[in-house]
């Protein structure tokens, strides 16, 4: 099949590939790429103001001693700034509204002293129970029963409509989903406004990014692959995540919204729908994938868009709920999103690029194939611009930079690729885009830290953050890290 054999042809696309712009309504026109091939955006990072090179600190400090140390090696080869979980199920774990700042008071105070920068992420998601996880905070225990008794958009919620809701019948907890936004926006503000209370005087310059958890493990997408399902890991396709009431719910509304009543539904899908109410997400989610559905399909590409534009709605909604709240406090400070690099599967003759949709990032109307449309990614990449002409740079980070293409099986994997387009995509698009590796051992070899330069080299990355401080802090991370910022702030 054509999607098929685009998806295996992939790794030649980055030489070949070509196409224009296809602006949606939501995002402006983007250039398009060249007709003989995109022209690889190059080192835009080499003295550029907005270069930043980062360091992710633990999920949670253990040993101060080897903290300290730590902090002062990297600051001593010019890293900037030091990305800190604020974790919410911490802070506000013991009462609704009742804050404790203490252990974030003294992070922050070592990594300040040592002439380093803050990077806080606005942890709004459940530590543990995800790779190289060693800490575990959950949710507050008060968040679910507080909302239990409600009714949101006709929906009784219950003690688990807050949730995640997958093709398998199960909840996640590890993070609010989407649909759910509008009940708890003013839980985020709160918290939000708590930390600039807390912080927006003392640490008025030094806080240079705030970072917004947009679900699992801080990142934009479903939990599609997370320890609530069984059989979902790397490098399965994972699950689908819409299955709640109010996503069932919400997709009714899109959907009559889109076609005006059931009648022009069954038309576009070639169903024999007798109501609305029969509107529904995958019955058989292996058959949707398997079949192809996700790609060949009316029904399958316009649940594919909604779900894909439903977590782009939330991140929107979520990120304008903390510029908001923060008002003019931290005026050195852009907002950053975070976009995993979901790299496996997507060569699979199976289900091509189905864990990516799982995950909620791409979509399957656009040409996946093609470099004028960010292979699919056109959405979640140009969220970043829906901000434009706001209180704040909205920056995003992508992850995977470490890592090589290993397109066969199990993997099916293009994470090499990935970098690629999203680098290629996002420069067009206009937006600062900065990277992670995503993985801690992908910084411990020179194959990571070559892969890292080539990213930067040629596709147009401008910032880097390291996962985590305590494997640039000696031996071939260190080094190479030092190396690295040196190419990029000669004047370290």
């Amino acid at each position: 099949m054509r999607h098929i054999t685009a998806a295996v042809a992939a790794l030649s696309l980055v030489l070949v590939g070509a196409g224009g712009a296809q602006a949606t309504p939501a995002e402006g026109p983007v250039p398009a790429p060249p007709a003989d091939g995109p022209v690889p955006p190059g080192p835009v990072a080499l003295d550029d103001p907005e270069f930043t090179a980062n360091v992710m600190a633990p999920l949670k400090v253990t040993d101060w001693a080897d903290f300290e140390a730590d902090l002062e090696t990297v600051a001593a080869y010019g890293v900037d700034a030091v990305s800190v979980d604020v974790w919410w199920g911490d802070v506000e774990g013991a009462a609704d509204n009742q804050f404790d700042w203490s252990y974030y008071d003294r992070v922050f105070d070592l990594i300040t002293s040592k002439g380093l920068d803050l990077a806080p992420i606005l942890s709004f998601h459940q530590a543990g129970g995800n790779v190289g996880d060693d800490y575990t905070s959950l949710l507050p225990s008060w968040l679910w029963p507080k909302y239990a008794d409600e009714r949101h958009h006709g929906v009784e919620l219950g003690p688990t409509g807050l949730q995640y809701q997958s093709e398998q019948g199960n909840h996640s907890a590890e993070s609010v989903q989407g649909w759910a936004d509008e009940v708890v926006l003013d839980e985020y503000r709160d918290f939000t406004d708590a930390f600039e209370q807390q912080y927006g005087d003392v640490y008025a310059d030094e806080v240079v990014e705030v970072n917004v958890s947009l679900g699992p493990s801080g990142e934009l997408r479903y939990p599609s692959y997370n320890q609530h399902d069984e059989g979902t890991g790397y490098p399965t396709r994972g699950a689908l995540q819409s299955y709640s009431p109010l996503a069932v719910q919400d997709l009714r509304s899109e959907m009559l919204h889109r076609y005006g009543s059931i009648e022009a539904v069954n038309a576009a899908w070639g169903t024999d729908l007798a109501s609305v109410q029969e509107i529904a997400p995958p019955e058989d989610a292996d058959a949707f994938f398997t079949d192809l559905d996700h790609l060949d399909t009316q029904y399958g590409r316009d649940f594919v868009d909604w779900y894909n534009g439903s977590l782009v709605e939330h991140g929107e909604r979520v990120l304008w709920a903390v510029i908001d709240s923060l008002c003019g406090d931290f005026p050195e400070a852009d907002i950053g999103y975070k976009v995993p690099g979901i790299h496996w599967s997507m060569t699979n003759p199976a289900h091509p690029r189905a864990a990516e949709v799982t995950t909620g990032l791409i979509q399957t109307s656009l040409d996946l194939d093609s470099w004028a449309t960010g292979h699919g990614y056109q959405r979640v990449v140009e969220l970043a611009n829906r901000f434009d002409g706001g209180p704040r740079e909205v920056v995003m980070h992508f992850t995977a930079l470490e890592m090589d293409d290993d397109p066969v099986e199990p993997a099916y994997s293009l994470a090499q690729t990935l970098v690629e387009w999203i680098g290629d995509y996002a420069y067009r698009a206009g937006v600062d885009l900065k990277g992670e590796n995503a993985l801690a051992g992908g910084v411990g070899s020179d194959e990571g830290w070559d892969n890292i330069n080539e990213a930067f080299e040629t596709w147009g990355y401008l910032g880097l953050t390291v996962l985590r401080m305590g494997d640039v802090s000696s031996g071939i991370g260190a080094a190479r890290y030092a190396e690295f910022i040196k190419t990029y702030s000669p004047d370290v």
